[in-house]
This record gives structure tokens, C-alpha cells and sequence, in this order.
């Protein structure tokens, strides 16, 4: 009986280490990532209560470990009083884009991962009706990120990480321009599915 067992082992461990070598030699990937945000100052003179956020990207590995991503993000931000009044939400959406690293972990199921990039953003500022009453416009922010990946089959991998946007922006409103920084940390949680 333990020899029948030793070879269900032995068996399972080597068919899951060569779909983690087929898992690597796929170069296309579609990831969903959403988790709690936390602002690391205020937003002009709002203090930001934790928020939430979602990302959509796709990555593309052109050479090696290295690669490419791109895609959409939203994040939300509440403030119970702030310079446009009070009950306000702040939200930032737009484009992400920029470079990654991604190394596995000896034979094992697990690679970590090092995301440098861009933002393409704007922020919202709603009233408690959920009405747009501010916008900044389009602008250019950055953002970095780290993380792990664990395979769970069959082409999907469990992706928990950390990132850090950072996007500057003039708001005008009721003919006031105030300045917006939005720095924040996002603890994310994603699955991704490669091709």
C-alpha cells in the first residue's frame, strides 16, 4: 500500500512540475486583480478613508523573464470632508503600461514578479449622489509593484502583491485650481490565466 502511494506522488509532483515548465514558455496572459487602497497623504486637505480598487491587464513575455503589461484600473476613495465638501468620493481610473520581471522559484510552483510603469489617469471627484462634480482630466503618474504567483493549474495562477501609484493632477473647481497628489498602496489580489 505505501508503494502505490509513494507512486501517486511521485506521479502527481512530476506531472505538475512539467505543466510549470509549459506554464513558462507561455508568452500571453490576461490578469484581474482587485484589493483594499490606502492613501499615504492627504488628497489636498482631504483625509482619504481606506478605499478599494480593480486593475484588468494584459501581459505579454517578449524575451526571457522579461515582458510587458497594460490595461485599466479603478480606484475609490472616500472623504467625509474635504476642499469641494463634505461626504465627497475621489475616484482615479485609467490606463496602466509598463514593464515586468518575472522569475521562478527553483522547480517549484511559485515565482515572484517586479512591475515598473506608467499611468494614464484622472480623478473624479463625486457628491454622495454619485455625481460627477470635478475632473481633472487625463494625465501622467507612475506606479510599482511586486508580488508572487502561484500556479494552480492548468494555465491559471494565483497572484497576491503590492503596488504603488503616485499621479499628480490640477483640479478646477468653482474657479479655484487646487493641486491633487494621490499617492496610495494597493494589496492585491489577482488571478491570471495565461496562453
Amino acid at each position: 500500500m505505501k508503494v502505490k502511494g509513494i507512486l501517486v506522488f511521485t506521479t502527481i509532483l512530476t506531472l505538475s512540475l512539467n505543466g510549470m515548465a509549459q506554464e513558462k514558455n507561455k508568452k500571453f496572459g490576461f490578469e484581474l486583480n482587485a484589493g483594499p487602497s490606502f492613501a499615504t497623504k492627504d488628497l489636498a486637505d482631504a483625509d482619504l478613508k481606506p478605499g478599494v480598487g480593480f486593475e484588468g491587464l494584459l501581459h505579454y513575455r517578449f524575451i526571457g523573464e522579461s515582458g510587458i503589461y497594460a490595461g485599466w484600473g479603478w480606484n475609490k476613495f472616500a472623504a467625509e470632508e474635504s476642499f469641494a465638501g463634505n461626504n465627497m468620493d475621489f475616484e482615479e481610473t485609467g490606463y496602466i503600461y509598463g514593464l515586468q520581471f518575472k522569475q521562478g522559484v527553483s522547480n517549484s510552483s511559485l515565482s515572484y514578479f517586479i512591475r515598473v510603469g506608467g499611468l494614464y489617469n484622472h480623478i473624479e471627484v463625486e457628491n454622495d449622489n454619485g455625481d460627477i462634480i470635478g475632473d481633472t482630466g487625463h494625465g501622467m503618474g507612475w506606479q510599482v509593484a511586486g508580488g508572487v504567483e502561484f500556479a494552480i493549474g492548468a494555465g491559471w495562477l494565483l497572484s497576491p502583491g503590492i503596488k504603488f501609484n503616485s499621479l499628480s493632477r490640477e483640479l478646477e473647481m468653482n474657479e479655484i485650481t487646487t493641486q491633487l497628489d494621490l499617492n496610495y498602496l494597493n494589496i492585491r489580489l489577482g488571478i491570471l490565466k495565461t496562453f
